[in-house]
């Protein structure tokens, strides 16, 4: 079962990028500095930031469905970032560093299934978990912190 991983899309964020701390704070958003690499996970671009980069921590809701398992969680988004589509099958390194809970849903947002791994070995959890019969997505977060990473979705 091939996969693709997916980042957050940029438009939701764009009307943040370059805003003063003020104007964030109203929205609340908090403005940091990546002050080392890695740690600040981008969930748009995918990566992890470099050193210097300007953050905004938000708290997003990656989980809307109206079930138990609605959730939001605070998340990185560098400023300006934009989308970047890693390659079938490919697990971006800002996932295979970390240790990830992987969360399968169906298309209801119900969980079917959730499993830790380290992020090297994702890849087969990711085929594995894809192929539960009633499975429409997979959600990934760091397992540390909580903090939603990314999607997992079948590839075309």
């Amino acid at each position: 079962m091939s996969f693709r991983v997916v980042g957050l899309p940029s438009s939701l964020f764009r009307p943040l990028y370059g805003l003063s701390e003020e104007e964030l704070a109203v929205r609340g958003v908090e403005v940091t500095v990546a002050d080392s690499s890695p740690g600040y996970p981008c969930r748009v671009s995918l990566r992890d930031a470099p050193v210097g980069a300007r953050m905004l921590l938000l708290n997003f809701e990656h989980q809307p469905a109206d079930t138990p398992y609605r959730s939001r969680h605070a998340i990185f988004v560098q400023d300006g970032a934009e989308e970047w589509v890693p390659g079938v099958d490919e697990v971006p390194e800002v996932l295979a560093r970390r240790t990830l809970s992987v969360r399968a849903f169906d298309a209801g947002g119900q969980m079917l299934d959730g499993v830790v791994v380290s992020g090297r070995e994702a890849g087969p959890v990711f085929e594995r978990l894809l192929a539960v019969p009633r499975a429409a997505y997979l959600q990934v977060h760091n397992a540390g912190r909580g903090c939603y990473a990314a999607r997992v979705e079948r590839a075309a």
